[in-house]
């Protein structure tokens, strides 16, 4: 009985736990489903699955913006496979359930790899491009939470149309705001995705490129941000403007 009431309160915690945060489950471009790392189950598998997304070690968050670890999450490295998507079409990015008290933005990067992206790695070279971002709205809505959860936890995507064809990591990010008044307080839970662009477009951006580190501070406006002194606070999305050259 020890044994059983044991194993149910390792349970109950690791369902609080994994409740508390969250990390992207499945990759979704066109009717192609393609599932996501998964910290809790993959590491036990033998042999490991196959995934499009880099390897997390949880469903915690990154605070600490002058890390590595703010690039693709704490420990990620290349993944086996990539997903296929064409110029112009949409990338779904299926969250678990988020949070109502993690109010923040949603922000989706491009870097494009100079050689295989099951094995390049881009360090701290300046190679992100920002393509799609989102944070409140004037009527205080919350891309994190009000959009996200309006939309079933699916952020979707879309890559710029003559975008020029080749193979892409895609980092997509939120970050949780709710202990953000000081800095470190803001949470970043960055995701990767290896994808390949296919299509007739040559496009590619020239300026506005960041690196991760360096694209946020510890006093970056929306990294510091307090979300409880004044509601209707407008909010400045960190990073570069959004690239609209392959529109």
């Amino acid at each position: 009985m020890l044994r059983l009431g044991s194993a149910f309160l390792l349970a109950a915690l690791t369902a609080l736990r994994v409740e508390a945060h969250g990390y992207v489950q499945d990759v979704v471009v066109g009717s192609q489903h393609y599932t996501g790392y998964l910290p809790y189950q993959d590491p036990y598998v033998n042999p490991p699955p196959e995934r499009v997304i880099r390897k997390i070690p949880g469903n915690g968050p990154v605070e600490d913006v002058s890390l590595i670890d703010v690039q693709c999450n704490t420990g990620a490295s290349p993944a086996p496979i990539f997903a296929t998507v064409p110029a112009g079409s949409q990338v779904g990015l299926n969250w678990t359930t988020w949070p109502d008290s993690h109010v923040g933005p949603v922000i989706t990067y491009l870097a494009r790899a100079p050689s295989d992206i099951t094995k390049w790695e881009p360090g701290t070279d300046a190679v992100w491009f920002k393509i799609d971002e989102a944070g409140k709205t004037v009527d205080g809505k919350w891309a994190a939470t009000d959009v996200l959860t309006a939309d079933h936890s699916v952020w979707s995507v879309t890559i710029p149309p003559k975008l020029k064809a080749g193979q892409y990591l895609l980092r997509h990010e939120i970050i949780a705001l709710h202990s953000a008044g000081s800095y470190p307080g803001a949470q970043l839970y960055p995701a990767c995705v290896q994808i390949e662009v296919t299509g007739s477009g040559d496009a590619l951006p020239t300026t506005d490129l960041v690196a991760f580190p360096g694209a946020y501070t510890s006093d970056t406006p929306g990294i510091v941000f307090d979300v409880y002194s004044d509601p209707s606070r407008a909010y400045p999305i960190p990073g570069p403007a959004v690239w609209t050259g392959g529109n």
